[in-house]
């Protein structure tokens, strides 16, 4: 692919998924750069793993290939030994080189370049110091207020939420039912739903109980005019791109 697929989005906004990573290599600052530098996207999505010498690293699996034909585990490694990795761009891409795995810093600070929202997944186990650490690190950027915290593990965000209580969270979840919606409402969680399985009512039930709706990982101008229409608050997405 050498462009986005351009779409009306309406009032529902846009989220790059790693970057806008169906143009550049996902997960880097180059996807995040591509992403930043387009007016229609809202935020920029990433994930975040924490290292073996406790610090935190920006990849989305749990290894990585380290240039050698070698599979490393990201957790077992050091900070100082991933970002040595040297990262294989995309082929119709011309940003090939000295492509890493950035560091939060570098994140946040391209989000922040460029007025976006971080929209970071969690990916590891944090324990709640380790939480607090990410939380410290982001506060010193200036841009913490802008960051959406999201997770697949409930017990990760509302360890956020100790210790920032009125931090915004999204829960992610495969698929959006009433008992995870009623469970989201309970902690004050937005919902980051996959669309398989999504109704205009779920959508409905969750705005009346105060929720916004995220959903992933949309790539077609169909399924996005659908979720358009039902009135989701935003729609994370590799390849898609608002009219502007």
């Amino acid at each position: 692919m050498k462009d986005t697929i351009k779409i009306d989005a309406k009032s529902t906004k846009l989220i790059a998924h790693r970057g806008l990573s169906s143009l550049e290599k996902e997960n880097t600052c180059a996807s995040f750069e591509a992403a930043g530098r387009r007016p229609s996207y809202y935020g920029i999505e990433t994930d975040i793993h924490r290292t073996a010498d406790g610090d935190f690293i920006i990849i989305h699996n749990a290894t990585v290939d380290n240039g050698f034909g070698e599979t490393v585990e990201v957790e077992k490694s050091t900070y100082s030994e991933l970002r040595k990795i040297r990262l294989e761009g995309l082929e119709h891409r011309i940003c090939q080189d000295e492509l890493r795995l950035p560091s939060l810093e570098e994140y946040v600070g391209i989000c922040q370049k460029y007025g976006k929202k971080c929209i970071l997944e969690l990916k590891s186990d944090f324990t709640m110091d380790e939480t607090k650490n990410l939380i410290d690190r982001i506060a010193k950027t200036g841009y913490l207020e802008n960051v959406v915290f999201i997770s697949f593990v409930f017990e990760a965000l509302l360890n956020v939420r100790a210790y920032l209580h009125h931090q915004k969270c999204q829960f992610l979840t495969d698929e959006t039912t009433e008992t995870v919606i009623r469970k989201c409402s309970e902690s004050g969680f937005d919902i980051d739903t996959g669309y398989n399985n999504l109704t205009e009512e779920l959508v409905n039930m969750a705005h009346e109980m105060g929720l916004e709706m995220n959903v992933w990982t949309v790539n077609t101008t169909e399924k996005s005019e659908e979720l358009i229409s039902w009135g989701v608050d935003y729609i994370t997405t590799d390849c898609l791109e608002g009219k502007y």
